[in-house]
């Protein structure tokens, strides 16, 4: 089925937190849209769409009610939550919001590169105890400077490759994997196959997961990727939190092997309570907001007026995924 025209078009918006459709009516193009923020008002509504832009609120047996639906523009740059064959089947198109905010995980990961290298939590834990803390007479445990120590990339998307950008500026030793590394460097100082990763990581001061997640990058850095890493290294993790195995993950850390770590996700998120990663001294932790920007909005909605254009002219989407 296709998509209606533009006058007969209803798009609905469902996000708890972003501001989609008081953003997309500054936009004038007169298409009917409504914005939800739970779960059972889009169960109510979604029969009304054709198009659906949505995130983590989307579930599978929705389909079941989308009787009108014909397009899905994912608010993420993740397409894990939905069921791509069933989709199909029902003549759903779905397309994601990859790069729509690469330059704000990028710098996300910059800073919390920055964070560890300089110990800012530990001075914010020293702050929040009114606690001057001494100079250090152990040069191993000073902060560090980051020209000449090595990142490490791993994964060479959107977001790896600004983030490299953003590392050689502080005179840094950029080295990456990528699955194809015959593609260029992309401004690293040197790539590798995916399958040379634990060969690299034993050069890296610092490791910074990009990658997305996929069957072979679940668990990529398990108990003895951790064992490859330079004794002392640092690991930010602004990917997804089952790209790392988190019980290696905290037995590294507590065994000191590792010596810090910054991650944006976590296997299960929120991060239960319980989770000994909570208060750890080296782990700065943020609560998968990596990609929050006050231009996320805008962002997303470029892509969907695009991909609605495409859909008029026959033309495949931008981020298609199905």
């Amino acid at each position: 089925m296709a998509l209606p025209p533009k006058d007969q078009l209803k798009i609905g918006f469902a996000h708890g937190a972003y501001r989609m459709a008081e953003r997309f009516q500054l936009r004038n193009t007169g298409i009917a849209h409504f914005q939800v923020r739970a779960a059972e008002d889009l169960a109510r509504q979604l029969p009304e769409a054709d198009v659906l832009v949505v995130s983590m609120m989307w579930k599978n047996e929705l389909a079941d009610i989308a009787r009108r639906l014909r397009l899905i523009q994912s608010i993420s740059a993740g397409t894990d939550q939905y069921d791509k064959q069933l989709l199909r089947d029902r003549g759903v198109r779905v397309a994601s919001a990859a790069g729509v905010n690469a330059q704000a995980v990028a710098e996300h990961s910059m800073a919390m590169i920055l964070a560890l290298s300089r110990r800012l939590p530990e001075a914010r834990d020293n702050q929040h105890a009114r606690h001057w803390r001494g100079m250090i007479g152990e040069i191993a445990r000073r902060e560090f400077e980051l020209a000449g120590k090595t990142l490490l990339v791993v994964g060479m998307g959107r977001i790896g490759s600004r983030l490299v950008r953003l590392a050689k500026a502080f005179d840094m030793r950029v080295i990456a994997t990528k699955r194809d590394p015959s593609t260029g460097a992309e401004g690293a100082d040197a790539v590798a196959g995916t399958d040379r990763l634990h060969e690299v990581l034993g050069e890296a001061d610092i490791v910074a997961l990009t990658c997305p997640l996929t069957p072979q990058t679940q668990n990529l850095i398990d108990a003895a990727a951790l064992a490859a890493m330079k004794p002392g290294a640092h690991l930010v993790n602004v990917a997804r939190g089952r790209v790392v195995d988190d019980p290696a993950l905290i037995r590294a850390l507590q065994e000191g092997r590792l010596a810090a770590a910054a991650l944006d996700v976590t296997c299960e998120e929120p991060l239960p309570a319980s989770s000994p990663l909570w208060t750890m001294p080296n782990v700065l932790i943020t609560p998968h907001t990596a990609g929050e920007t006050q231009a996320y909005e805008d962002n997303v909605i470029d892509i969907l007026l695009e991909n609605l254009d495409r859909l008029w002219r026959g033309a495949p989407l931008r981020n298609e995924v199905v």
